[in-house]
């Protein structure tokens, strides 16, 4: 097989994001990563709903659908069905994926088909100018709301394992070799993969994860987490996450008698999501936010159910053709 380089991913158009928008570094980190697969440029494809993010298979030299709002998952679902040797990606935001979309995305993750989503998530409607979304900070004040929105924001870690959803990580916008990594990782599960990506829009919602990704205080921030490794973080690489109870902690290594024994592991193949839906949801200043992959299970997928199911028919269909079909039981010959 041929081998590819980031240039053969890289389309002939012009990429219209604003400058320093984050997903430059996106399309950046995947038109890397493809190359790692080893498939045939041919087989992959990229659906895209409404939005800043769904720009994204115009600027991949590769199959692609810029579709409509919300709808990107069924069309993705047709595409894997009609050809099931497809590598599809569903390139997504926050409120394309989860407000006009949101009924498609959530059935998307319970069917399980074996796709790949890439949730672009600034907390904000970026093409339409600066709108509240289903992900915004309660209280933010935008031009539909210039007030401050009353609106809990969705948690989609909260979605994706309330929806059964096989594969969740999430990364940030300013790693993009841990994007890299994910991006094959969640090609190699079978299922649908979902990828939170924290994504900052420089013009309508600059900085929103600054307490995140700022170089000053990442370090202490972030909570890379690694399957069957402890979760140990910090500038000093000293602090931890214990379960006190039924709560997660931050402790010390080293101090009030905790030794790295006492950090808990992480096991992202464990099929109960209770921790793994309690770490996704740890954000600063208490605890840091966690990264990498955080949930990776196997079940059964939907277009190998669907495909198994027609193959039986077919196996043991009583007809093999329409024209046995129509030619079956009582017929009537009609002259004239």
């Amino acid at each position: 097989m041929e081998h590819l380089t980031n240039k053969d991913f890289t389309s002939d158009q012009e990429v219209r994001w604003c400058p320093g928008c984050g997903d430059y570094t996106i399309l950046r980190a995947m038109q890397k990563a493809l190359p790692m697969l080893e498939k045939k440029k041919e087989d992959f494809v990229f659906i895209s709903g409404i939005g800043c993010s769904s720009r994204f298979p115009y600027y991949m030299n590769t199959y692609g659908f810029h579709t409509i709002h919300g709808r990107a998952p069924a069309f993705a679902t047709g595409v894997k069905l009609a050809n099931p040797k497809l590598s599809v990606w569903q390139i997504t935001g926050d409120g394309d994926a989860l407000a006009i979309g949101g009924n498609h995305f959530i059935h998307a993750l319970r069917r399980n088909i074996n796709i790949n989503i890439l949730l672009f998530n600034n907390e904000i409607y970026g093409l339409t100018k600066g709108q509240f979304s289903p992900t915004s900070k309660k209280g933010i004040k935008t031009k539909s709301n210039p007030h401050g929105t009353t609106d809990e924001p969705f948690s989609i870690s909260d979605l994706a394992i309330g929806s059964q959803g096989s594969f969740f990580a999430r990364v940030v916008d300013t790693n993009p070799k841990l994007m890299q990594k994910i991006f094959v990782e969640a090609e190699e599960h079978e299922g649908t993969s979902l990828i939170e990506i924290l994504q900052n829009c420089v013009i309508f919602n600059d900085k929103t994860f600054t307490d995140i990704t700022n170089k000053d205080v990442k370090l202490d921030a972030q909570l890379f987490l690694e399957d069957g490794k402890a979760m140990i973080f910090g500038a000093e690489k000293n602090k931890g996450i214990i379960l006190n109870g039924f709560k997660l902690e931050v402790v010390t290594v080293g101090e009030n008698g905790i030794t790295e024994e006492d950090i808990l592991v992480h096991d992202a193949k464990e099929k109960d999501p209770t921790l793994q839906a309690m770490l996704a949801r740890m954000r600063p200043p208490e605890f840091p936010a966690a990264l990498g992959i955080i949930r990776a299970v196997e079940r059964p997928t939907f277009d190998e159910g669907l495909l198994s199911q027609l193959e039986y028919e077919k196996e043991n269909a009583k007809f093999k053709t329409v024209d046995e079909l129509l030619n079956s039981g009582d017929t009537w010959t009609i002259e004239g």
